[in-house]
C-alpha cells in the first residue's frame, strides 16, 4: 500500500510492527526515535526519570546515552544561586552518564540540534520541545514530545506515538525579493485558519520548494507549530543536500581545531554519510493518501505581520503600514528567525541607519557559532552600530525571561514565534509577529512597516484548499487512537462524573493563557503554588469564579502553543477532574494523557453553549451542572444530549495508573 514519507519515517522507527507491516496514519505505534532533545526543563526531566525506577528493585540507568542531547537555553539570563545550581546539576547528571551536553551560551537547543549534526534527512528526532517541528526543514521527522516521554525514553528508550494525518502542502512559484520564509508561514496561518492541518503532519512538496533556503525552510517548520501541526516535513533535495555537504566539511574543520567542538559528541557526518542518504533518500508514493491538499504560489507572497497577540491573525505590511502603528521594542531572535540569513536581511536594512528614538532594538543569535561569524562579516557591527541592543545566545524575551521584555502598554513588533498575550512579558502589551527585514525596518521607522516599496510587490492572493476522502481500509486505522471505546471500562475507571460547568469561551486556547512562561522553569514550585496561577494571562478573574470540582468547557485546538505540562498538571492539582474542548492541541492532550488528567472532545457541546452565551463578554462563564457518562459516551446538559468518541482501553489504563510514568515503572519491574 502506496505511503507518505511521514509513514515511512514512522514505519523505519516504530518497534514491534510485524514484517512488511507499514505504519499508517492515526495508528498508535512504539517508537525508538534516533534522539531525543531537552533543554532547561531537563532539570524537571532528571526527577521524573529516577522516580521511574523507584520500587523497582533497578537502578537508574540510560536505556541509550546516545539518544539524549542536553542543551541549555531558556532562562540563561538568569544568575540567581538556584538556577546555577540548576544547570550545575543538569551538566554533572549528563556527566555521570555520558549523554551529550552543551552549556549556556552555546546557542538555542534547536539550533544546536541541527549545527551539531544530530539531525539527519530521514530520522525521526524528538524534542521535549513544541518547535523541535523545525527539524523538518532537513527532511527529518521532527516533532514534540513531552517531559514525561522524555522521562520514559531515557529510561526506556521508547515511547509511544500516534501517527498523524498528513496534509500535503503544495508551493509553486518564487518568493518576491524581499519576502522571507518568515511571510510564507504567516501567510500559511492566516490564510488557511481554520484547523486545516491542526495535529497533522505537514509534507512540503512541489517545484517552489527548490527555490527555498535551508534558513528559510527552517523558519517554515518551525512555525508549522503555530500553524497548529505536529511536523512540518521538507524534502531531501539538491539545496539540502549542497547544505549538508558543506555541514560535512564544517565539521571536518573544526575537528581539527581543540576546543571549537567537543570531543566525543555524537552529533555531525561526513560526506559519505550524505552519499548514503542521497542514495536511499525517501519520497512519497505517488498514490500516497493525504488526508488534505493545500496550494500556496509563493510568487503573490507579500510581507504581512501576525497579531496583535495571534498569530492567525495577519494583516499586510501595506494596510498596517498605513495605521502608522508605533512599537517601542524590537525583537530579532529565537529559534526561528536568528540565523545568519536572518541576520544579514536585518543588517542590509539598517546599515548606515540609526534605531529611532524610544524604540529597543534586541537581538541574539541563534548560537555562539552564527554570532562568530556575523561578528567576523560585519553584519553584527552594522546591527550594533544602528543601536541594536545584543543579548546573550538564547531564548531570553521570547519566552518571556530576562532583560528586555515587554511592559505595560508597550507595542512590539518580533522575529519569534509566538505573540500570545503575556508571552513576552506584560499582559498589557501588544506583540506582532514579522520577518527580521520588516522587525529592522520598523526599528528604524519607529513604527511597523516594509523594508521595500509596495510596488515591487503583488497582493497574496495564490491559496487554494482541498480536502481529501479517507477509504474505508485506512478509516478503520483513524479510528485507533486514544478514542475507541470498542473495549467498554477498565477496573478503576469512574463510570460518571458530575459537576459544575465553568466554560471559557476562547478557540486557541494557548499554554501561555494557561499557565504563564515566567513560572515553567521554576523546578521548584509547589503543586499549590501552580494551581494558584492558572489562567492568569487569560482571566485574571479566574480564580474567585472557580470552585473545585468545576469541569471545564473550551473551543477549538484547547491547549495550542508551549509544549509545557504544568499547563495540564496545574488543572489537576486544581481539582479540575476533565477539561472538554472542541478539539485538542496533540501535545496539549499528550501531556494530559500522561499525567493522568482527562480530557473529551466534544464539539456539538461546545457549539451550544456557543450560541447560548452568545454576546456574554465574560472570559469564565459560570454555567449549571452537566453529568459526563464514559459508558454511554455522552454529556447531560439539562434536557440536552451530546456525544464524545469513546475513550479507549490506552487512554483509560493513564487515566487509572496516574500517568505514563507509573506504566513504565511497572514495565521496567517486570523486565
Amino acid at each position: 500500500m502506496a505511503s507518505t514519507v511521514i509513514e515511512k519515517i514512522a514505519t523505519q522507527y516504530s518497534i514491534g510492527l510485524d514484517s512488511g507491516e507499514v505504519a499508517r496514519q492515526g495508528q498508535i505505534v512504539r517508537v525508538r526515535p534516533k534522539h531525543v532533545m531537552t533543554h532547561d526543563n531537563t532539570g524537571a526531566v532528571i526527577p521524573k526519570f529516577l522516580g521511574i525506577f523507584d520500587g523497582t528493585g533497578i537502578l537508574p540507568r540510560i536505556a541509550d546515552p546516545r539518544q539524549p542531547v542536553f542543551a541549555i537555553d531558556h532562562d540563561i539570563q538568569n544568575n540567581e544561586p538556584a538556577n546555577l545550581e540548576k544547570y550545575a546539576r543538569i551538566e554533572r547528571f549528563a556527566g555521570e552518564y555520558a549523554i551529550d551536553f552543551y552549556p549556556a551560551g552555546s546557542g538555542i537547543s534547536h539550533q544546536m540540534m541541527i549545527e551539531e549534526g544530530y539531525v539527519t534527512p530521514g530520522s525521526m528526532v524528538v524534542g521535549s520541545d513544541s518547535h523541535s517541528n523545525m527539524y523538518g526543514g532537513l527532511a527529518a521527522l521532527g516533532t514534540p514530545v513531552v517531559r514525561t516521554d522524555a522521562a520514559c525514553l531515557w529510561a526506556t528508550g521508547t515511547t509511544w506515538w500516534q501517527v498523524p494525518k498528513v496534509a500535503r502542502c503544495t508551493l509553486t512559484g518564487q518568493l518576491q525579493p524581499g519576502v522571507a520564509g518568515k511571510d510564507v508561514i504567516i501567510a500559511l496561518c492566516g490564510l488557511f485558519n481554520q484547523d486545516e492541518v491542526l495535529n497533522h503532519a505537514v509534507e512540503f512538496a512541489g517545484d517552489g520548494v527548490a527555490t527555498l533556503s535551508i534558513d528559510q525552510r527552517l523558519t517554515i517548520a518551525n512555525m508549522t507549530t503555530e500553524w497548529g501541526a505536529l511536523a512540518g516535513l521538507f524534502p531531501f533535495d539538491e539545496v539540502l543536500r549542497d547544505y549538508l555537504i558543506s555541514q560535512a566539511a564544517a565539521f571536518q574543520e573544526l575537528e581539527n581545531r581543540p576546543g571549537e567542538r567537543r570531543a566525543g559528541s555524537l552529533g555531525g557526518y561526513t560526506t559519505r554519510d550524505i552519499e548514503r542518504w542521497w542514495d536511499t533518500r525517501l519520497h512519497p508514493d505517488p498514490d500516497a493518501s493525504y488526508a488534505i491538499d493545500l496550494w500556496l504560489d509563493l510568487s503573490t507572497v507579500i510581507p504581512h505581520v501576525a497579531g496583535p497577540n495571534e498569530v492567525k491573525t495577519i494583516t499586510s505590511l501595506p494596510d498596517i503600514e498605513s495605521e502608522r502603528v508605533a512599537i517601542q521594542k524590537a525583537y530579532l531572535l529565537s529559534c526561528t528567525n536568528a540565523r545568519l540569513e536572518d541576520l544579514a536581511a536585518a543588517a542590509q536594512v539598517v546599515k548606515g541607519k540609526k534605531v529611532a528614538a524610544g524604540v529597543k532594538f534586541y537581538i541574539a543569535a541563534a548560537s555562539a557559532r552564527i554570532q562568530k561569524i556575523a561578528e567576523e562579516t560585519g553584519l553584527w557591527a552594522d546591527l550594533v552600530d544602528a543601536g541594536a541592543i545584543p543579548l546573550p545566545t538564547g531564548c531570553g524575551p521570547c519566552i518571556g525571561l530576562g532583560r528586555g521584555t515587554t511592559e505595560d502598554g508597550e507595542t512590539a513588533i518580533s522575529a519569534t514565534n509566538r505573540n500570545f498575550k503575556g508571552r513576552m512579558g506584560s499582559r498589557e502589551s501588544q506583540v506582532y509577529l514579522g520577518s527580521p527585514a520588516v522587525v529592522a525596518a520598523s526599528a528604524v521607522a519607529g513604527f511597523i512597516c516594509a523594508p521595500m516599496p509596495y510596488e515591487r510587490m503583488r497582493i497574496l492572493h495564490g491559496k487554494s484548499v482541498r480536502i481529501n476522502q479517507v477509504d474505508e481500509k485506512e478509516k478503520e486505522v483513524l479510528e485507533l487512537d486514544l478514542y475507541d471505546g470498542s473495549i467498554g471500562l477498565i477496573d478503576g475507571f469512574p463510570a460518571k462524573i458530575a459537576g459544575r460547568l465553568l466554560y471559557l469561551p476562547k478557540d486557541n486556547m494557548n499554554t501561555d493563557g494557561i499557565y504563564a512562561g515566567k513560572w515553567t522553569y521554576q523546578d521548584n514550585i509547589t503543586p499549590d503554588q501552580m494551581k494558584g496561577v492558572t489562567f492568569e494571562n487569560y482571566d485574571t478573574q479566574f480564580h474567585a469564579i472557580y470552585c473545585h470540582g468545576d469541569i471545564l468547557i473550551s473551543g477549538r485546538n484547547f491547549g495550542t502553543g508551549s509544549s509545557r505540562e504544568q499547563a495540564a498538571t496545574a488543572l489537576k492539582y486544581q481539582g479540575v477532574p476533565c477539561i472538554l474542548a472542541a478539539s485538542f492541541s496533540e501535545t496539549y492532550r499528550r501531556n494530559a494523557f500522561n499525567n493522568g488528567f482527562l480530557c473529551l472532545e466534544c464539539p456539538g457541546l461546545v457549539d451550544y453553549l456557543a450560541a447560548r452565551y452568545s454576546g456574554r463578554k465574560e472570559k469564565t462563564i459560570v454555567g449549571p451542572n452537566i453529568e459526563i457518562d464514559f459508558q454511554a459516551s455522552t454529556v447531560r446538559l439539562g434536557d440536552n444530549l451530546f456525544t464524545f468518541p469513546p475513550l479507549s482501553a490506552v487512554a483509560q489504563e493513564l487515566i487509572v495508573a496516574g500517568g505514563a510514568e507509573a506504566i513504565a515503572r511497572v514495565a521496567l519491574a517486570n523486565q
